[in-house]
């Protein structure tokens, strides 16, 4: 199955991966139908492993390698690094500002974007996860384009190793939609259904990615720093929060440390 995987265009290579990140993403939302209430510890100590895994895999995976690759272009390292990486925070800014969403622990009333109230509190618990699988869609779909555009510093084995760190980040995600849905009333199969539907992006996230950086290969720096940058912001502004706002931060903060700390040996260790 390896040696096949192996064998495919890196394009179809993303696409799969991102499959499979969406696929943990549903797994997550699965748990709906155990149970309709989940420890808050637990979920905090995800959430906060989750992050360290995305900080992890935006340095290593994502940021390095950009640097290396300019580097080895004749640039000046820094400038596509800084360049892309502050990009890709502002497209995430700008798409918090305008795409309405809500935080799965926020009451409605917090709701931000664009004329958020009139929306569902389903509908918009969606759009926030989705918001945020969009970096991760692409970090998979870059690295992967990365490999097709037969850059000396890009791995298959990177790509595979950051396709496995989004998908176990992505468990938490997913369960994180379905269950407020569910302690709100809604039946377990639409619960669900909300909690998966968020991770779809992510296969076409991916698949963009991977199709503009083969053919726009210069623009690889960049796109590796404008993923990473994306990504930051989302921990930033949504996981670190939203892992300690229960009261639970030293249980978040050590979780966050160890899934640095787990994404950090496999990057280096594999990739």
């Amino acid at each position: 199955m390896l040696d096949y995987f192996l064998s495919l265009h890196p394009v179809v290579q993303a696409g799969i991966a991102t499959l499979f990140t969406w696929g943990m993403t549903a797994l997550g939302a699965a748990l709906v139908f155990t149970t309709k209430n989940f420890n808050q510890k637990l979920m905090d100590s995800m959430l906060g492993f989750a992050g360290g895994v995305m900080i992890a895999a935006s340095f290593w995976s994502l940021l390095s390698p950009a640097l290396d690759m300019a580097e080895e272009n004749g640039s000046i390292a820094w400038i596509p690094a800084a360049v892309g990486f502050m990009l890709g925070g502002l497209f995430l800014w700008g798409i918090d500002k305008v795409l309405p969403h809500l935080h799965p622990s926020s009451p409605i009333s917090e709701a931000e974007g664009y004329r958020p109230k009139e929306r569902k509190r389903s509908t918009l618990l969606v759009l926030a996860i989705t918001m945020h699988n969009i970096p991760e869609g692409l970090a998979v779909g870059v690295a992967f384009g990365a490999v097709a555009a037969e850059f000396p510093q890009a791995s298959i084995t990177g790509a595979i190793v950051l396709a496995l760190g989004i998908g176990i980040q992505n468990f938490p995600e997913g369960l994180a939609v379905s269950m407020p849905l569910r302690r709100e009333g809604m039946s377990r199969r639409k619960s669900f259904m909300y909690g998966q539907f968020s991770g779809m992006v992510e296969p076409i996230a991916g698949i963009v990615g991977a199709m503009a950086v083969t053919f726009i290969q210069p623009l690889l720096p960049y796109a590796l720093s404008f993923a990473a940058g994306a990504m930051i912001f989302v921990v930033a502004e949504e996981v670190i929060p939203g892992s300690q706002e229960e009261g639970n931060r030293d249980l978040a903060v050590m979780s966050l440390m160890i899934g640095f700390t787990i994404m950090m040996i496999l990057d280096v260790a594999l990739g």
